[in-house]
């Protein structure tokens, strides 16, 4: 609907069976494999290590847009004489999604238990703060939460223990950011990763923290 070009993350959740195999392509050495012409020339293009992740992003795409393309500009044309793509333009493609797929379940104690710290500890007081508030927040600042430090909503089928990152499975972080306690929290969603200041007290870190939220985009905190 925005155009955003598809990975073979957004796999799993519609096929987790396949979502997994993809997976194991790129965790796992591979020799050749041939079938569906992706590519102009395809069939002729061996599947190496060095272009293994380039092939993956093909068949996550021909699996979610190309081999389906006819049912979705049907279901584009159907959407769009309710709605003008105009009209859904204002939203990047986080919004939509909440929009569209409604809130999810967060399981905080998952999320806590699959948390790594950097520069704190698991009883740092900054770090009791911080899951204390998140508790406490409403289910849409808990999905914006989310957002905000993963880059997405969604809860990955398997818990946060599977929880992806850039590079693979790569678990919540926490680190300590040096610096005022004036700033925000800020986040690098490509590495699941919250860089939190020492807030010296727990109404502190809840203002930092809601204002980020809400304000940040895409996860990049600022002031």
């Amino acid at each position: 609907m925005l155009g955003v070009k598809v990975t073979y993350h957004d796999i799993e959740a519609i096929d987790p069976g396949y979502f997994k195999n993809l997976k194991w392509m790129l965790e796992n050495d591979i020799r050749e494999v041939t079938d569906h012409e992706l590519i102009p020339g395809g069939r002729n293009i061996r599947v190496t290590e060095e272009n293994k992740h380039e092939y993956v992003d093909l068949i996550a795409e021909h699996r979610l847009t190309t081999a389906i393309r006819p049912r979705i500009n049907a279901f584009l044309d159907g959407f769009n004489e309710l709605i003008l793509r105009d009209h859904i333009s204002i939203f990047h493609d986080k919004e939509l999604e909440l929009l569209i797929s409604g809130l999810p379940d967060i399981d905080l104690d998952d999320m806590r238990a699959n948390t790594e710290y950097s520069g704190y500890s698991a009883a740092s007081p900054v770090i009791q703060w911080f899951w204390e508030v998140a508790q406490g927040l409403s289910k849409e600042d808990k999905a914006r939460l989310l957002q905000f430090m993963t880059g997405t909503s969604k809860v990955p089928l398997e818990g946060f223990s599977a929880l992806q990152g850039i590079s693979g499975s790569q678990k919540f972080q926490i680190h300590k950011a040096y610096g005022g306690t004036d700033r925000l929290p800020s986040a690098h969603t490509c590495f699941n990763q919250l860089d939190l200041p020492e807030y010296p007290s727990k109404q502190h870190l809840e203002e930092r923290l809601l204002l980020a939220i809400h304000e940040a985009n895409e996860g990049f905190g600022f002031g």
